[in-house]
């Protein structure tokens, strides 16, 4: 009897257990997919009819289509690593600590220091095949998972290289065979850019065979870095191109974040978050989990790519810190993009010669043109930034400017006139008409129905100061009076806030402009203005107000060449040399300014 009255308590029981296991399941399902999700970014513009008929949508569905996410198993790499020396140099990615070094091996550091632009004597010390330690990033990282239905695509890792060291080279080799799963990885294809060292010859050719999945293309003759990159996107065999540049160590995880969003966005050119190895000691800074700070690409107006923070607006859209930053411009060295739409979007310009604004280039040309360009905080990729390249080109400077003119006339529309303002050299190139041919390119953005830049500016870097296209005046600020031009020193090779100016000869001079707004700037895009101090005699160069105008900035150009400040009363004028506030007097030379052309 008693049994028999204990029986429905135990159905309820187990009824209770059932629904409990099937709750936790759907909040477990939801979260994920929370996670998962992307917020709606309206800024695409290309629809999902139009990517499928040029075959860009990674359609991976189907009868082999499995439910579930991939487990450790199946995502393990091609190459499992040897047992790691914890007190190995540079182990664990720390840095290498040198002994006292021989004569002869401080020769050999400082030999490879010019040839390389980093420690190559460090570097040939630590193990290619080095671990970079515990994985450090963000909880939200470490929690992802991904869906075997759609499943990711696999890719096609491109290595570009110019006379690289051994030891960085195939350490980034290694570095992708013992990360990116080996069901992902379908080839590694190193690009040798005419290198000249023995080393980078029938060496490495020989060297790679028993990697499998490593092959070698040689350009012959040196061409650059972007016919470089199209020689292997070309080649390439992966639903995915992505590219690195040839002195990297990638992170765990690093590769799936990257081909997860291409497939949930096949629009979208993605780039890893890039940490820093030391180029003296070769530490790789791990990412931090609640320290560090984002930052995202940018641009000034000499058309200059930069890193600036992620704005709090920016940071706001996103739900968590495995979403997607979206990013005006990226540095273009380390990314990953759907082969398909890398050649609907135009793959490069291939009228571009060596390398320098292939990278604008190709932020501008993504986002005007409907897609997105965006960094995966959860990708984490090491990179050697050199303090300077040590490989150079004939007529580099020349070169990089004229592959940034013909980045301005294709892309920039009326905001090209800034660029030429601000350099000289690139408006000469424009005047003699001798960036070469850009009408297939001008036709690309027509077919593409690509956007204005002044859209560009408007709905994806709001943030930019954007200089008056034709300003009220501009030029070498010049005082009348004492035939000398307004001069500002630099401080460690760039401008920053000064406390005094000085009147210089004409040959030291900058330039400056004067705006809508009533400013007088330092040098397009440098952020830097006239200021005027309540109280204080001198004049001083200080950062400019974004949001509102600062009475201290505002400047009156009179009709008798004054620069009057109103809410101080006084004008600009010089004695003794330095640039100082006075009382207005318009019979005074001293007072008086121009804005010189040259």
């Amino acid at each position: 009897m008693r049994l028999i009255c204990c029986w429905p308590s135990l159905k309820i029981i187990l009824a209770i257990l059932c629904l409990l296991s099937l709750l936790l399941n759907i909040h477990y399902y939801m979260n994920y997919t929370a996670k998962a999700q992307q917020p709606h970014l309206p800024v695409v513009s290309v629809s999902e009819h139009s990517l499928k008929h040029v075959g860009v949508v990674l359609d991976r569905s189907g009868p082999s289509c499995l439910p579930g996410f991939y487990s450790k198993e199946e995502l393990k790499p091609h190459l499992q690593r040897p047992l790691q020396d914890a007190g190995a140099p540079g182990a664990n990615g720390k840095p290498f600590v040198s002994r006292k070094l021989t004569i002869e091996e401080r020769k050999e550091k400082q030999k490879g220091f010019i040839k390389n632009g980093f420690n190559q004597f460090a570097s040939d010390q630590i193990s290619l095949h080095r671990d970079l330690g515990k994985d450090t990033r963000h909880p939200d990282c470490l929690e992802q998972k991904f869906w075997k239905c759609p499943g990711l695509p696999t890719t096609s890792v491109i290595i570009v290289f110019h006379n690289e060291a051994w030891s960085t080279l195939l350490r980034t080799v290694y570095s992708v065979l013992h990360t990116a799963p080996a069901a992902l990885l379908t080839e590694i294809i190193l690009v040798d850019d005419a290198s000249t060292y023995d080393h980078l010859k029938t060496q490495l050719d020989e060297y790679v065979q028993q990697l499998k999945l490593v092959r070698v293309l040689h350009q012959r003759p040196r061409k650059g870095l972007i016919t470089a990159r199209l020689l292997g996107a070309q080649a390439a065999r992966g639903e995915v191109l992505t590219f690195l540049d040839s002195h990297c160590e990638c992170f765990h995880g690093w590769l799936e974040p990257l081909l997860a969003r291409i497939v949930e966005n096949p629009t979208a050119v993605v780039s890893p978050r890039i940490e820093i190895i030391d180029l003296q000691t070769l530490k790789f800074r791990k990412p931090a989990t609640y320290l560090d700070h984002d930052i995202r690409g940018n641009f000034d107006w000499k058309l200059r790519f930069g890193w600036e923070a992620v704005p709090e607006e920016e940071n706001k859209r996103r739900r968590n810190e495995s979403y997607p930053i979206r990013t005006p411009t990226f540095a273009g060295g380390l990314f990953s993009v759907s082969k398909s739409y890398f050649n609907h979007i135009g793959s490069y310009d291939d009228q571009m010669e060596f390398w320098g604004g292939e990278n604008l280039e190709m932020s501008f040309r993504v986002w005007q043109c409907g897609g997105q360009v965006e960094i995966i905080p959860c990708s984490v990729v090491g990179h050697i930034f050199r303090e300077q390249n040590p490989h150079t080109f004939p007529n580099s400077s020349i070169t990089i400017t004229r592959n940034l003119v013909r980045l301005a006339e294709v892309w920039l529309d009326d905001y090209k006139w800034i660029f030429y303002r601000t350099d000289k050299r690139a408006a000469l190139i424009f005047k003699t008409n001798s960036f070469g041919d850009v009408a297939e390119r001008r036709k690309l953005r027509e077919r593409l129905k690509c956007r204005s830049f002044s859209w560009y500016l408007k709905n994806i870097y709001p943030e930019a100061y954007v200089p008056d296209i034709h300003p009220v005046m501009h030029g070498q600020l010049e005082n009348t009076g004492w035939k000398c031009r307004l001069y500002v020193a630099k401080r460690k090779k760039r401008y920053e806030p000064v406390s005094q100016l000085t009147c210089k000869n004409i040959g030291e001079a900058q330039y400056f402009e004067y705006t809508s707004k009533q400013e007088v700037r330092l040098t397009t895009g440098l952020g830097l203005c006239l200021h005027a101090y309540p109280g204080r005699a001198l004049a001083s160069l200080e950062k400019c107000q974004k949001k509102k105008k600062a009475p201290e900035q505002e400047w009156i150009f009179t009709k008798t060449n004054h620069l009057k400040n109103p809410a101080s009363g006084k004008c600009l004028a010089v004695a003794g040399g330095n640039v100082i506030l006075t009382a207005c007097k318009y019979t005074i030379i001293s007072q008086s300014w121009a804005f010189a052309k040259e």
